[in-house]
């Protein structure tokens, strides 16, 4: 199966990387340890046998109580091979960063920008790390499910 085949190679050239892998909703999903994300994908990018050209999304998920309390998933496509794999990592919040993968798949700025600008995650390397929703001056990030619903302006 080649779904099999990304779960394997990859824990092959990178076993420390891979701290779990399964399926969700019909996807292989691999979750990977945080300062070797750009390194995996550009694995997963440049390996002759999966070949993920296409980074197809990129977002941010907030668990207020859990550890860590952030994720960032990378939704990868195979053109050639007619592939997909979900990378999921972990992001704490006392250390919110993680490596940039425009290096990798240049659509990465802008979605990179827009998970730093809505969940206050930051990206090492990034060519141009600003918001890109919120107006300059904006304080908070919207998308943390401790931000106040009707905003930081409205106290009442």
């Amino acid at each position: 199966m080649a779904d099999d085949l990304v779960v394997r190679k990859t824990r092959q050239s990178f076993p420390a990387a891979v701290l779990e892998a399964g399926e969700s909703q019909g996807w292989p999903t691999l979750t990977i340890q945080r300062e070797l994300i750009r390194e995996v994908c550009q694995f997963l990018r440049d390996d002759p046998e999966l070949e993920f050209t296409y980074l197809s999304d990129l977002c941010g998920v907030d668990y207020l109580d859990r550890h860590p309390r952030f994720e960032v998933v990378y939704h990868l496509y195979a053109l050639s091979r007619q592939l997909r794999v979900r990378l999921k990592v972990g992001v704490p919040a006392d250390s919110c960063s993680l490596p940039s993968v425009v290096s990798v798949w240049p659509a990465a700025n802008w979605l990179e920008r827009e998970i730093y600008d809505m969940y206050g995650i930051t990206f090492s390397a990034h060519p141009d790390l600003r918001r890109i929703l919120t107006p300059d001056g904006f304080e908070g990030y919207p998308l943390r499910k401790d931000f106040p619903l009707r905003g930081k302006r409205e106290q009442s």
